[in-house]
């Protein structure tokens, strides 16, 4: 086959692909709608918030509050609502929060009356969080609370309705008045106002000696079966009063924090989980047929709080969001229950609008549960080898919730192994972008343990280990563990130096001092591990420690959460996803899409430089281009030297690195000839590389010195819907401060994507970020990877394949001339 026939063949090719590409368009939009038809997506969640919060701002009277079921709720109602407002991104900069401040000010005794409404003040005051205006005001009603509560007798550490807020003693107690208080104790402590130990060490005895014999928890003392509102109301209180009633931090005589005395693990609420498992429903509120938004609310709490996902095999925000989406009215984006409260809108609107918007809040650790040989022998009440400290990353994900720059509700939950190897899969994992592991003992993790581990490493997942007490098997299974996952060397666990990022992603941290040890996957070090137990100093912080805390303690606390800080910083850029968001990434890295031979076949090139520094980031692109955009793309990724005379075969070919690189001149020649055939070069600076930015720039200078190396205008089809998304706006990551010697400092942008290219004859052969996009495929970006967030790289990237392909349509009609003089002779 002489040239011209080669030529001629490599184009027909070209435009197969390309119709093929056309009629994968033309069908793209019914899968989308299909999709959203079956599948309960985080942009249909948000949706229906959005209309439940037009719905309540229409409902605010102009003095600033709600109408409730009757006038003696007006206070109560008009705080839930408020708590559902801000909850949904509203905040004190908004008119319809401040006027709910100013009336909820105005309210002079006895209101609030009772304890629901005067908890719901707290809640609602410490919700607006402004600033300390109403530190004096939330002081107060909490000194009515504490002494309204039940001090003496069976029910001593409960709440009763108490309207005229009588002084406490002995009397009796509910459930739901009891949980109301806790909330609002907590919700205050949270906001600097102390609450006393007595009452927490109270609140724990009436919980904890009420618990019925099956797990769950009734109405009242002997008030019949348990309920699920009230299970679900003693598990999220059983979480906040071992929180706050955790033990000061004592000190061994060296100096070093006593972690690991002996102690019992607390079994109450693994057997309210346990009754929730066997009696779970998002249909009925389980044990009574009433209160179902009341519950729900309940439920959202008591999964978040306690770091619990699915009960049973159910996951309880999923299941819930389709079930209260589905009963959304059409007519007003209202909700109404039954019964002659809830099915007062706005009562039942707030209920609904807090389980959706606080159970959507991003997932960021999950915490590993596995079994060791020891594990299987547990004697009763003793501690398992995953959760030596039990409130560890409960407290690390409260101590960060909020920051700056950090969203102002985390959550956590706890992941189990066994059911992730079981049927979950490596989606089970990838729920966070954060694995924590600890343990005392080797955890002696099998073939299967060591394989599915890998897996989450290589799909974007990033492990965070510690060593808990010192414990030498737990160092050595940990070490073991890495040697499994490469046995060939192809990454180790090495001592991270002062130059690594993670030491200053948040605070200035001492790498001398700070003993941490990394493996370099893929874009970045994917897995961190500590031999010294920052765990148990978590599990000791306090927002606001006791004023008998030792200066020793407070400070070894700190420094520990300061490092848990910059790890979790640098592993997920301070941007984890929402959890539904989360869950669509990590259904979508998980699906089995391996095509080994399609019409689509991309060709990676190698260079001298760091070639390979998202291993992972083509394979993703061309499953997302089966997934998304309905093609048949080979996820075989071939890579080759430019020299190689194959790359003529490749319509698209892909670059990428972190480091100089150079071509030599026949390998330069040869990549030219491929592009002046038709082929289009795809390449990108990972995490926006200035040392391979300046190696391309060279390299194209080289290659075309009589053409120009120029971006592509934002009015460009490329960037347009008609090639697949809209993406003349994306989000993309930048250093604000990246001196050594101050903390880092990265803020996400929302500008136009900036694209470079070279054009061969009206058709662009080279397209070219400076800024990151291969990392981002693998989701494997951190905060000092300057870059476009995930979603929009993968979107920015699909149409930059789409319109290589494309552009055909129009190339075809220069070339044709061409090709008939080359025929012809002319």
């Amino acid at each position: 086959m002489d040239f011209s026939q080669y030529r001629k063949a490599y184009r027909a090719l070209r435009w197969t692909l390309t119709a093929v590409l056309c009629i994968s368009l033309l069908f793209q939009f019914d899968r989308a709608v299909c999709a959203q038809e079956q599948e309960l997506s985080a942009k249909a969640v948000l949706e229906s918030i959005e209309r439940g919060k037009d719905f309540l701002l229409q409902e605010q009277k102009e003095n600033g509050s709600w109408s409730g079921p009757g006038n003696n709720y007006t206070p109560g109602v008009s705080c839930l609502a408020m708590m559902a407002i801000i909850n949904c991104g509203m905040t004190t900069k908004d008119e319809p929060v401040q006027r709910g401040l100013k009336y909820l000010r105005s309210l002079r005794r006895p209101e609030p009356r009772g304890t629901y409404q005067t908890s719901l003040m707290i809640m609602a005051l410490a919700a607006a969080k402004d600033g300390k205006r109403d530190l004096p005001l939330i002081q107060s009603l909490v000194e009515r609370l504490e002494k309204s509560q039940v001090t003496t007798g069976p029910n001593a550490g409960g709440w009763s309705y108490g309207p005229g807020m009588a002084i406490g003693g002995g009397g009796v107690a509910d459930r739901s008045n009891s949980q109301y208080a806790v909330l609002a104790l907590r919700d205050a402590v949270h906001s600097g106002v102390p609450v006393s130990q007595k009452t927490w060490k109270l609140i724990k005895q009436y919980w904890q000696t009420q618990q019925s014999g099956d797990g769950g928890w009734g109405y009242q003392e002997n008030g019949g079966s348990s309920r699920g509102s009230m299970t679900v109301a003693g598990i999220a209180t059983m979480v906040i009063v071992n929180s706050m009633l955790g033990e000061e931090l004592k000190i061994n005589p060296d100096g070093t924090p006593v972690c690991c005395d002996e102690k019992e693990e607390d079994k109450s609420i693994e057997r309210a989980i346990h009754w929730m498992t066997s009696h779970f429903t998002v249909g009925t509120n389980p044990g009574v047929n009433s209160w179902l938004l009341y519950y729900l609310y309940g439920l959202e709490r008591a999964g978040r709080l306690s770091g619990t996902r699915f009960f049973g095999k159910h996951d309880w925000y999923r299941e819930g969001a389709a079930f209260l989406t589905q009963r959304q009215s059409v007519r007003d984006g209202s909700w109404r229950g039954a019964g002659q409260l809830e099915s007062h809108p706005v009562l039942g609107t707030s209920f609904v609008l807090l389980f959706l918007s606080k159970g959507l809040a991003p997932v960021l650790i999950n915490k590993l549960e596995y079994r060791t040989e020891r594990h299987v022998n547990l004697k009763p009440g003793a501690v398992p080898n995953w959760n030596h400290h039990q409130n560890d990353i409960l407290n690390l994900t409260d101590a960060l919730s909020g920051r700056p720059d950090w969203p102002k509700l985390l959550t956590w939950q706890t992941v189990n192994l066994d059911l992730a190897i079981q049927g979950g899969g490596v989606q089970i994992l990838r729920q966070a972008p954060v694995l924590f592991i600890s343990g005392l003992d080797n955890p002696g993790f099998g073939v299967k343990e060591v394989n599915i581990l890998k897996q989450y490493v290589e799909q974007g997942g990033f492990i965070f280990a510690v060593d808990n007490c010192n414990g030498a098997g737990f160092d050595r299974g940990f070490r073991d563990l890495i040697q499994k996952m490469y046995p060939q060397g192809e990454a180790q666990l090495k001592r991270l130096t002062a130059e690594h990022p993670v030491f200053r992603c948040e605070y200035l941290l001492d790498a001398e001092s700070v003993e941490l040890y990394g493996v370099d996957v893929g874009c970045r070090t994917s897995i961190i591990y500590c031999p010294d137990d920052l765990a148990c100093l978590w599990d000791k912080w306090m927002r606001f420690p006791s004023r008998d805390q030792s200066v020793n303690a407070k400070s070894m606390i700190t420094r520990a959460v300061r490092i848990g800080t910059n790890v979790i910083a640098y592993a997920t850029g301070r941007e984890p996803p929402n959890k539904l968001d989360q869950e669509e990434l990590a259904s979508e890295n998980g699906m089995q899409n391996q095509i080994e031979r399609g019409f689509l076949q991309i060709a990676k090139i190698r260079h001298n430089g760091t070639w390979d520094a998202a291993p992972r980031a083509l394979t993703n692109l061309l499953k997302a281009l089966n997934q998304k955009a309905g093609m048949i793309a080979s996820t075989k990724t071939p890579t080759l030297p430019a020299s190689d005379p194959n790359l003529m075969q490749y319509p698209l070919l892909y670059m990428h690195g972190r480091s100089q690189f150079s071509l030599s001149k026949t390998e330069q020649s040869n990549l030219k000839q491929a592009l002046e055939n038709g082929a289009v070069l795809f390449a990108d600076a990972c995490c926006g590389s200035q040392p391979f930015d300046k190696s391309f720039r060279q390299l194209m200078q080289e290659m075309f010195p009589t053409k120009k190396f120029k971006r592509i205008p934002i009015d460009h089809p490329l960037f347009s819907e008609q090639t697949g998304y809209d993406v003349r706006r994306v989000r993309r990551r930048q250093m604000e401060v990246n001196d050594v010697n101050q903390p880092l400092k990265a803020e996400t942008l929302v500008v136009e994507p900036l694209l470079e290219g070279i054009e061969i004859d009206g058709h662009l052969a080279v397209i070219y970020s400076k800024y990151d996009i291969s990392c981002a495929l693998e989701q494997q970006a951190s905060v000092a990877c300057a870059g476009y967030v995930p979603q929009d790289a993968a979107n920015l990237a699909l149409n930059i394949v789409r319109y290589a392909l494309l552009q055909d349509i129009a190339y075809r009609k220069v070339m044709q001339p061409k090709e008939k003089a080359e025929y012809t002779g002319q």
